[in-house]
Parts: structure tokens; C-alpha cells; sequence
């Protein structure tokens, strides 16, 4: 009878991870109607680095800010993955941390920029303003919410491992023997995977980075502009991946 023994290890931790899930979603969500009665602009009109934050986060608007300088001829991004400098002048907060990040030298490989530059100071700053008007998710309930849904896919590996070893101990009995442990385990591992479902299909109305109200916002970003500026909101909403260049494409692939 170890597997029983087993079997509670299953339960525990499916119970636990799927009950922290669901008060961890539901505070988010208690938290974000707060924040909307009190504090929402519901004028608020996005700028193209705060429509970047909204969309993709820190990266993103990283990646709007590199492809801004590249087209008024700022910088140079090579297809290989190398960034140059080519105005050291910055317009704005945005512009002078990715100088900043590429160093003294004026040259360096893309990637880390981007990582230097999503963690600088002005994005800091960037986020703290979209999370007072109620259009960002606070960090701590982003990170809560994902930790507890990476606790729950883990407690399911562990519900079937469990399971296995369950099935492959020892027993006097036939087959009937490991249906019924199957059948066991395979309630706590029904209890898992229906969260992860019910998560998914009836996720947070927002976004990973934008509350509800701030989707509502975003969505009058898209289609703005012609030209350039059209771009530059493709980039801010969709990422890189919309550029229409692609020797720019290629130089953000390069690892």
C-alpha cells in the first residue's frame, strides 16, 4: 500500500497549488477593480513608449526605442546584430539610456543593449506612471499570478510522476490493480489541468502588462498615423516582428 502514500503526496500538492492559484486571481483581480474606480484616466491618451510597455513590457519598449533611432538615422543596426552609434545626442530619457547602454566604445551587439536598456531607470519610471493610472499591472500581482501557474504545470509533472512510480511498485494483484491506481492519480491530475484550463479560457480581461483599461486604451493606438509613425506603432503594438524592413528583422534575430 505505498502507493497511497503516494497518492497523498499527489493530493497535497495539487490542492495547495490549485488553492493558491485561485486566491492569488483572485486578489489581482479585487486589486485591478480597485485601482480602476480610483485611479483610472479614461482620457489618457498613449504616447508610442507607454502603447510598447502595454503591449510587450520593458523589452518591447526597448525594441521601439532602437528601431525610432535606427529610422531618423540615430543609430545603425546592423543584420548581424550589431548596433552603432551614429547620433550621440539623445531626444529624450529613452534615446540617452540606450546610448548609455551601448557604451563609450559607440558600438555593441543588440542584445544586451536591449536587456540594459528594458531595465534602465526611465522604463522604471514609465511603468510606475502606467500602474498609477490604473492602465499597467502592479509587478507584485504579474509575478504573483505567473509564479502561482508555474507552482500548479509543476504539481501536474509531479501528479504523473507519482503516478508512475505508483504503477510500477510491486503488487499481488492484475491489472485491475493498476486501473484503480490510475484512476486515482488521475483525479488529482484532472483537478490541475482543469485550472490551467479555466485560467486560460477565462483569463484576466487584461494583458500580461495592461489592465483592462489599458487594452481599452491601447486599442485606439492601433491604426494611428500613416507613414513612419504607422510603423513605429506596429512596432510599439505587434513588436519587430512587424517591421517592415527586413535587414531590421534580421539584425533583432541575431542572438
Amino acid at each position: 500500500m505505498i502507493w497511497v502514500l503516494f497518492l497523498l503526496l499527489a493530493w497535497a500538492a495539487a490542492g495547495v497549488s490549485c488553492a493558491r492559484l485561485c486566491l492569488t486571481s483572485m486578489r489581482a483581480a479585487a486589486a485591478d477593480s480597485d485601482v480602476h474606480v480610483d485611479h483610472a484616466h479614461h482620457c489618457h491618451r498613449l504616447t508610442l513608449y507607454e502603447a510598447a510597455f502595454l503591449s510587450g513590457g520593458p523589452a518591447r519598449v526597448a525594441d521601439l526605442t532602437l528601431v525610432s533611432m535606427a529610422g531618423r538615422r540615430g543609430l545603425l543596426l546592423a543584420h548581424t546584430g550589431w548596433v552603432t552609434v551614429v547620433d550621440p545626442d539623445g531626444r529624450d530619457d529613452m534615446e540617452r539610456s540606450v546610448i548609455g547602454a551601448i557604451g563609450p566604445g559607440g558600438q555593441s551587439r543588440i542584445a544586451p543593449v536591449r536587456r540594459t536598456a528594458a531595465a534602465a531607470d526611465p522604463v522604471r519610471r514609465l511603468s510606475d506612471r502606467l500602474v498609477a493610472a490604473g492602465l499597467a499591472v502592479p509587478y507584485a500581482a504579474r509575478t504573483a499570478v505567473a509564479d502561482a501557474v508555474t507552482q500548479v504545470r509543476g504539481a501536474a509533472l509531479g501528479v504523473c510522476g507519482l503516478g508512475a512510480l505508483a504503477l510500477m511498485l510491486p503488487s499481488q494483484g492484475y491489472g485491475e490493480h493498476h486501473v484503480l491506481v490510475a484512476l486515482w492519480f488521475a483525479l488529482p491530475l484532472v483537478l490541475t489541468l482543469s485550472c490551467l484550463v479555466i485560467v486560460r479560457v477565462d483569463r484576466h480581461p487584461g494583458t500580461r502588462w495592461a489592465t483592462p483599461e489599458g487594452v481599452r486604451v491601447l486599442r485606439t493606438v492601433v491604426g494611428r498615423g500613416g507613414g513612419d509613425l504607422a510603423d513605429l506603432v506596429s512596432v510599439a503594438v505587434w513588436g519587430v516582428g512587424a517591421v517592415g524592413s527586413a535587414e531590421l528583422r534580421a539584425a533583432f534575430g541575431q542572438r
